[in-house]
């Protein structure tokens, strides 16, 4: 019998988890897998436990939110052999798992990550550190880690809205020289992200519909310092009607960045807080992690879900 080993973050979202643990193990059992059962105990316990195991699982599926699909991934690079990982999402947002059309049905995305296809997906290095799907900076980026986990449970993404517009007139910028391969720019900014997915924070579009998950290159996206509360404004407006104004902002895709400042600029990688630097450099790790998908689904086309017929 083929073994999985299950770990799940038992706080995150709103714990609508916790009474579908039995319907979800069964659905692995029925899939052909001897099960091991870890919840997560505390931060980085999933990073512990999956860098650690020592049993021969063909499969680890975990569950949780973005910060707990990091630690899983971040973990398995880190493992000498690989092996597959499905994801059953249960957080607040979910980016990456809409993006790649993983089901938001617990027991469907259950189904998923032991029936679907291996997808040889494209995430990053940040210099020592690994991240799945965004690493950024600036405006908003420390909304997901600083909002408690009881208030995220109560109010879901409206948590992260009512959070942000606390810090809407008091936002730092940083002087950042930015350099790629073939361009290199010095600018002040207020933002920057390095992505592979097809919404951040919940809001899709922002880096546009021109995402592919395994084609080795990241969407870059760098927003300006505006010179006034107009300016701003625009800014905000082009953001949520998903246009990209060229006069704030840069866009383009790269395999490889780096990102050089006098002070110390603190990071975000996949929501979660990632340290404070004055030097990164980012790598794609092109097709690195090998993610279970719906059989039928096709990753870089932009595609409603399907649901399985069972």
């Amino acid at each position: 019998m083929k073994k999985l080993l299950f770990v799940y973050n038992p706080n995150a979202g709103t714990g609508l988890l916790k009474p579908k643990v039995s319907d979800i193990v069964d659905i692995f059992v029925q899939g052909g897998y001897e099960v091991t059962i870890y919840p997560t105990q505390c931060y980085h316990d999933a990073l512990r436990k999956v860098e650690t195991f020592e049993d021969d699982y063909d499969l680890v599926v975990c569950s949780g939110g973005d910060g707990t699909l990091d630690e899983t991934v971040t973990a398995m690079v880190k493992r000498d052999k690989a092996v597959p990982i499905g994801y059953i999402p249960t957080g607040t947002t979910n980016d990456f798992a809409n993006s790649l059309h993983i089901p938001k049905n617990l027991l469907d995305a259950a189904y998923t990550a032991v029936h679907g296809t291996p997808f040889a997906c494209d995430i990053g290095s940040f210099n020592d550190d690994v991240f799945v799907y965004v690493a950024a900076f600036g405006l908003f980026t420390d909304v997901s880690y600083e909002t408690k986990q009881e208030v995220k449970n109560v109010l879901g993404h409206l948590a992260y809205v009512l959070e942000g517009a606390k810090r809407i007139f008091n936002i730092p910028s940083y002087r950042i020289k930015v350099s790629t391969s073939d361009k290199v720019i010095e600018d002040e900014f207020i933002y920057g992200m390095v992505t592979n997915s097809k919404s951040v924070g919940g809001f899709k579009g922002m880096v546009g519909n021109d995402v592919v998950f395994d084609d080795g290159e990241f969407e870059v996206t760098l927003i300006k310092k505006p010179n006034n509360p107009i300016e701003l404004n625009e800014i905000i407006v082009s953001l949520i009607g998903m246009q990209i104004d060229s006069n704030y902002m840069y866009t383009f895709k790269t395999d490889k960045i780096t990102f050089e400042s006098i002070e110390e600029i603190p990071w975000t990688l996949d929501g979660e807080f990632g340290g404070e630097h004055d030097r990164v450099e980012i790598s794609n790790m092109k097709q690195r992690l090998e993610i279970m998908v719906k059989e039928k689904s096709v990753p870089k086309i932009s595609a409603s879900p399907e649901v399985y017929d069972r």
